[in-house]
């Protein structure tokens, strides 16, 4: 086993805790090894055969699940279908990947009935996602249950790609995760892609007339050819370009450089407070360095804890898009 695995093996046994931010449940490693014990098997498996077709799975897993817990918690209830749910809130209308879960719950279904919830195989599918593509690998702590509940206006909670760092840091503090969590799991960014209708703002009459000035002269020509004036808005752009399919630090070298493709993104260069961070993941001079992959594995594990259901709130659904 290697260093990093073991080191990785004792941060998530530390931080299988009481879920933070609201909800009384706990997680554990291992949780299905007794009552379906070929679950992450069949969740990994069912990822890895979709990922294989569409590469573009990957970063739509990690996403869909940051954007669970971010909405009263990782219990799935993104998932749920009908009208003025979460999923169809505007912050989700973009998220991919329901057909991923829907046929690993299926099979889980066959294998296991009514045992593993949809709030863990979406934190399954999401660490074998970052696996897919090269980043790093953890145990997660599964014993998750799905929520009841689904409103389309709580996806107003989600963090915007306009926030300042400051608004930032107090959704992310609402959760228990501070300012280093925040720079580590937008970090997640290293794969995937943006539409223009989320950044084009930027490249014209951002300020006086001019794009935004934080946006580094030379990637403005890349950026405008992509998304043209007058273009298509649902145009999918590389987050991190250059190394968009590939789990790396890639994302926050181009931070620096002005190549950031969301404003909330690149605000993490300009804002002091989170440029150190960005610095320590690129190992820079005069800065402790830190190990993204590591830190990022923490991040998500303290995450995915975000409001853990219990007793009556919660139950375990026979079809992730539906409640029971």
């Amino acid at each position: 086993m290697e260093p990093s695995y073991i080191f990785l093996t004792m941060a998530v046994t530390l931080l299988s805790m009481p879920a933070t931010g609201f909800g009384q449940g706990t997680t554990r490693v291992g949780f299905y090894s007794k009552t379906c014990p070929r679950a992450e098997f069949i969740v990994k498996s069912t990822v890895e055969s979709h990922f294989r077709s569409n590469p573009a799975i990957a970063p739509g897993l990690l996403r869909m699940h940051f954007h669970d817990c971010f909405v009263n918690g990782c219990d799935g209830s993104v998932l749920i279908d009908g009208p003025n749910t979460e999923r169809k809130a505007v912050q989700n209308s973009l998220l991919r990947g329901f057909d991923v879960i829907d046929e690993a719950k299926a099979k889980l279904e066959a294998a296991c009935p009514g045992v593993v919830s949809c709030a863990d195989i979406l934190a399954l599918a999401a660490r074998d996602s970052v696996v897919l593509t090269k980043g790093i690998n953890w145990k997660v702590p599964t014993g998750r249950r799905d929520g009841k509940v689904s409103l389309q206006s709580d996806a107003a909670k989600l963090p915007g790609f306009t926030d300042s760092i400051e608004s930032q840091k107090q959704q992310f503090a609402r959760f228990g995760l501070n300012t280093q969590d925040l720079v580590t799991l937008v970090g997640g960014h290293t794969i995937g892609t943006a539409a223009c209708l989320v950044f084009n703002y930027r490249l014209n009459n951002f300020t006086n007339g001019g794009p935004d000035p934080t946006i580094n002269p030379s990637f403005l020509p890349q950026l405008r050819s992509l998304c043209p004036q007058n273009g298509n808005n649902f145009r999918r752009v590389d987050l991190d370009t250059g190394s968009a399919n590939k789990f790396d630090t890639s994302f926050f070298t181009n931070l620096k450089n002005g190549r950031g493709v969301l404003e909330s993104d690149q605000k993490l260069w300009t804002d002091a407070s989170t440029r150190t961070f960005v610095q320590q993941f690129l190992g820079e001079k005069g800065v402790r360095k830190l190990n993204f992959g590591k830190e990022f594995a923490k991040s998500m594990v303290k995450m995915s804890n975000i409001g853990v259901k219990t007793g009556s709130n919660s139950e375990i659904r026979r079809v992730c898009s539906a409640i029971n």
